[in-house]
């Protein structure tokens, strides 16, 4: 299959590239566009078979539902059977935004965009390409992140280029993508509401508007299965090994010097991701591969930056990735969700 690439203007699309893309998702084709968290594989949301080839070129569990993105928060109330009136509050201070909710479902949302559950997610995307495109192809579109099953989401056009050449009808280039983590999906379908997946709106920003909001037990407690299918898929992995350190500063300083002496010795090549904070006490090290990922007093910038750089730690060859751990609250709690996934919760206490 042929991939076409078309570079297109963050804040102005040009209109003829989007009508392009726009008719490639009403005729059942794929194409992958930015959105403010990260790249999504789009296809035309009520279309089953349409749906289903991002399955396939994903390599994407069927169990896994996807997201239905819309343009407008009238667009909510021709997918969904019930819309809460907190749900309508949240949307209209948080939309367009990454925020997802979980909605009762009406019958014209084919069973593969759901993976046969009697809700469905849905979010309207804070990115002119994504809602531009939206727009024109005149159907919510259903996308997954634009990435082979379980590696890093794809932060850049490039990234989705690497995992889905040949596999997908198109790619969208607008450009690096602005959160760097995936939506919060926020289950709005019961008496009360619980965070499904924690991301770019944090559970005390929904407080705010809200009040009480609950965290599905299955995110943190391994013994239990999470609420959300997806969620108990390994995700956001690359191929080197991810290690996250755990303490003090000082400790978490002292460990990973230790942690390099000791891969070293045994010929292997060692990644550190590590915060402006952490590299000040460490000093000097010599590794194979280094990026300083911002300061843990700004976790925009950690956000932004992680998949990235798990994914050019794979680009240079290293076999074990060391990074560090965050407090969880705010969008620490994004940020510690996504690398424990991407470590299989290895932690080790400095």
């Amino acid at each position: 299959m042929e991939t076409k690439f078309w570079q297109v203007s963050r804040d102005e699309p040009q209109q003829d590239i989007i009508e392009l893309a726009a008719l490639m998702i009403r005729e059942g084709k794929l194409v992958a566009f930015p959105t403010e968290t990260v790249y999504g594989l789009g296809a035309n949301g009520l279309d089953s078979q349409a749906v289903q080839k991002i399955f396939a070129a994903k390599g994407r569990p069927g169990d896994n539902p996807l997201i239905l993105h819309v343009a407008e928060i009238e667009d909510v109330y021709t997918l969904a059977r019930q819309v809460p009136p907190a749900a309508r509050m949240l949307m209209e201070k948080f939309w367009p935004g990454p925020l997802t909710f979980v909605l009762p479902k009406k019958e014209l949302i084919p069973d593969a965009v759901t993976a046969g559950l009697d809700t469905v997610a849905i979010r309207m995307p804070d990115h002119p390409v994504a809602r531009a495109l939206i727009k024109k192809a005149g159907v919510p579109i259903a996308a997954p992140s634009a990435n082979r099953s379980g590696y890093p989401s794809p932060t850049q056009a490039g990234h989705v280029w690497d995992d889905l050449k040949g596999k997908i009808d198109g790619v969208l280039d607008g450009g690096a993508t602005g959160i760097g983590l995936e939506s919060t999906v926020l289950d709005m379908s019961e008496e009360l509401p619980v965070i499904l997946r924690p991301g770019g709106i944090t559970k005390e920003e929904i407080a705010e508007t809200v009040g009480k909001v609950y965290i599905d037990p299955g995110l943190y407690d391994t013994k239990q299965v999470p609420k959300a299918p997806g969620m108990k898929y390994t995700h956001y992995s690359p191929r080197a090994q991810v290690i996250l350190v755990q303490g003090t500063p000082e400790n978490t300083a002292r460990r990973i010097r230790e942690m390099v002496k000791e891969y070293d010795s045994c010929g292997k090549k060692v990644g550190l991701l590590l915060t402006t904070e952490t590299w000040e006490k460490i000093k000097n090290i010599k590794v194979f591969y280094h990026k300083n990922i911002g300061s843990r007093h700004n976790l925009l910038t950690v956000a932004h930056l992680i998949y990235s750089e798990l994914r050019n730690c794979d680009k240079a060859g290293v076999d074990v990735i060391l990074t560090e751990t965050y407090e969880e609250q705010g969008l620490g709690t994004a940020l510690m969700n996504r690398l424990l996934k991407s470590a299989g919760h290895h932690v080790i206490e400095a």
